[in-house]
């Protein structure tokens, strides 16, 4: 079967598709709580976040959290984040901007970070799974980078040429995994990262889904 000559998205989920920044900063500072860290709010979560995410934690610490600590936030985070995340819902305009490209003949896949089981049925939930080709979320221990799965996503969808392939995300970790995986990225201001560190990946960075969409379909052409 030969390639796809239509482009393709591969979309994040957290922060891109999924607006769950109220989930993931009350995660986030019921994490810090444990070591007595004072609570942070998205403005400066949005200038100080990073991946690997224990380097996130350096910069708040002033030093990389030990095992211990790492394993004990990321079990507060999880926990806390499972209990409000029935709280978010999609990003405006998503599903709409789903079913256009869709319809307009050109394919779709997400990739994400959160992990694979409890992804899966959170965006089956939202009756969009049949839009994708092909729904990947973190079969690892959590905190690492997003290239390799990234490589391995792009190697599974075999019909789908990466060098016509736009990454959606929020994160400046997006444009590297894209890069990394011969395809480009559009990144979106409405998640984890400020404007200013998304720029300095020197991928386009847009204020809508909309702008994303637009803008992957131009670069993919």
């Amino acid at each position: 079967m030969g390639m796809h000559v239509s482009a393709h998205i591969v979309w994040d989920w957290n922060g891109t598709l999924f607006h769950d920044n109220d989930a993931i900063i009350g995660a986030t500072n019921a994490a810090f709580a444990e070591l007595g860290l004072a609570p942070i709010t998205l403005e400066q979560y949005r200038s100080l976040y990073c991946v690997p995410v224990p380097k996130f934690y350096e910069r708040l610490l002033g030093r990389l959290p030990t095992e211990a600590e790492w394993e004990l936030m990321d079990v507060v985070f999880h926990r806390h984040y499972a209990e409000h995340r029935g709280r978010c819902g999609l990003t405006e305009g998503a599903a709409e901007l789903l079913v256009g490209w869709r319809t307009a003949g050109h394919s779709q896949s997400l990739l994400s970070m959160y992990g694979h089981e409890e992804l899966v049925p959170l965006v089956r939930g939202f009756g969009i799974e049949a839009h994708f080709l092909r729904v990947d979320g973190r079969t690892g221990p959590s905190g690492g980078s997003k290239a390799e799965h990234m490589v391995r996503h792009l190697a599974a969808l075999v019909d789908v040429e990466p060098a016509r392939t736009v990454v959606i995300g929020d994160a400046a970790d997006d444009a590297v995994a894209a890069r990394r995986a011969g395809a480009r990225a559009v990144l979106y201001t409405g998640g984890s990262h400020s404007r200013a560190s998304l720029e300095e990946t020197g991928a386009p960075v847009v204020d809508t889904l909309a702008d994303a969409v637009r803008e992957a379909h131009r670069i993919a052409a």
